[in-house]
């Protein structure tokens, strides 16, 4: 009888890294598996990155007119199609077209003084914020509502790529396989040593090292996706001012959520659901989470004496290390 193996392969996209584990008893030609996948992420940047200037999302954004059509891959509106499912399950505060007030907040690309800015200047962007001002139209046609909105999918694409990369290995034939982008991870099967699958999530701490686990997940053929807060801020006057804007009001969240774990059928939804929970603020976000089938989540807070606190939807499968 063959000996299973483990066979891991790593590399870089979407400015963070990725590693696909499988476990197999089959002989594997890693580098073409290699290929396969640095191809197939390729193409996924290709269609939704806003840092290079010709990918679909960048002429997309550059279109400067109202209606118009713009016709876009498979990719593109697979992705816009959970978009819309996302932003109208968290009531717009999962929201695709934030990024104008993400970059006026310092958080985009460009990293600008660490300021607050004014209510003017917000309040002269929020009518471009909202996603309801892209259209879709049948066909993989998108048009725009307001000429001056602009996409920016990052809060959703790199769960996309992961959900790409397991049916690239399902239809490979692979059973037991992990697959990870910058945290998003999915897992099938069982590992090497014929266990579940762990994944950790990171300690929501501002001075916390990269690797430091907070809780353990048992993953089988099911998604996490973790969205934090204590990495990406500034402060001002003594108040800390994180990344993850409000769509709605147009400024920082500040309901004491420090991070969000969600746990669904599919790295995309788990990915949108997680930041969109941020903005949602606990109850609204738990209420969700148990409204939803398959999908469960870890909302961790930061209580007003500095500690953290542990709420998890009905069956969130958490193992306390």
């Amino acid at each position: 009888m063959a000996m299973e193996r483990e066979v891991k392969i790593t590399g870089q996209t979407m400015g963070t890294v990725y590693q696909v584990k499988v476990v197999t008893e089959n002989e594997i030609d890693a580098e073409k598996l290699q290929k396969s996948i640095a191809n197939r992420l390729k193409n996924i940047n290709q269609s939704m990155s806003t840092y290079i200037p010709d990918s679909e999302i960048s002429r997309f954004n550059d279109l400067n007119r109202v209606g118009g059509v713009f016709k876009v891959s498979e990719d593109f509106w697979s992705v816009m199609g959970m978009a819309k499912r996302v932003y109208g399950m968290t009531e717009g505060a999962w929201d695709g077209t934030v990024a104008p007030l993400v970059s006026l907040w310092g958080f985009g690309s460009k990293k600008t003084v660490d300021q607050v800015p004014s209510e003017t200047a917000i309040n002269a962007i929020l009518p471009v914020v909202g996603f309801d001002l892209v259209e879709m139209r049948s066909g993989r046609q998108l048009g725009k509502k307001n000429a001056a909105v602009t996409l920016d999918l990052a809060s959703i694409a790199k769960g996309y790529a992961v959900d790409q990369l397991v049916q690239l290995l399902v239809k490979k034939g692979f059973n037991h396989y992990l697959v990870e982008i910058g945290g998003e991870t999915y897992a099938a099967g069982r590992r090497l040593d014929g266990q579940a699958w762990r994944v950790g999530i990171n300690r929501p701490e501002r001075n916390a090292p990269f690797d430091a686990v907070y809780e353990v997940v048992s993953l089988s053929n099911k998604a996490l996706a973790t969205s934090g807060d204590y990495r990406n801020y500034f402060e001002s006057n003594g108040r800390f001012y994180g990344h993850v804007i409000d769509p709605r009001n147009g400024y920082p969240v500040t309901n004491g959520i420090v991070s969000v774990s969600v746990l669904a059928d599919t790295c995309t939804l788990a990915d949108g659901l997680a930041t969109g929970i941020m903005v949602m603020g606990l109850e609204k976000g738990l209420a969700l989470v148990d409204r939803l089938k398959q999908v469960e989540c870890l909302i961790v807070v930061r209580t007003s004496d500095g500690h953290l606190s542990d709420h998890t939807s009905r069956a969130f499968p958490a193992e306390n290390l």
